[in-house]
């Protein structure tokens, strides 16, 4: 009985292909100057529902990480000039992150061949 071969297989590319993307999206990140976990946080900043940014916290849940991990990483980022701090204007006990313009710029480019990788990602893993 079980699951069919082909149900496996399936699994196997997609997989390999997700693996595949990971591998290539660091070797893209680096190309522009950024770590791969830089340029995960980036995403996560241009990403969020809120304009007003995420905060630490919230940026910390997109990228799996403790909130201690994701404050280094925000420094070490805003060392870079990629990303800035920027209190709540409702709130000011509340840390938001922003993008520096340099950092949007570097996110906009890397987002654009992103794109046009996971297009050839899913012709693959659907056959076309």
């Amino acid at each position: 009985m079980g699951l069919p071969d082909d149900v496996y297989a399936r699994l196997l590319t997609l997989r390999t292909a997700l693996r595949q993307f990971e591998r290539w999206s660091a070797v893209q990140a680096q190309s522009a100057g950024l770590t791969p976990m830089q340029h995960q946080l980036m995403l996560a900043i241009r990403g969020h529902s809120d304009r007003r940014g995420p905060t630490i916290g919230e940026a910390a849940d997109y990228l799996l990480l403790r909130h201690h991990s994701a404050g280094e990483l925000v420094a070490r980022t805003e060392a870079a000039g990629f990303v800035q701090r920027v209190r709540d204007t409702d709130d000011n006990r509340v840390v938001r992150l922003g993008l520096t313009a340099e950092g949007a710029r570097r996110l906009e480019s890397l987002t654009a061949m992103h794109l046009e990788e996971v297009k050839r990602l899913d012709a693959q893993l659907h056959g076309s």
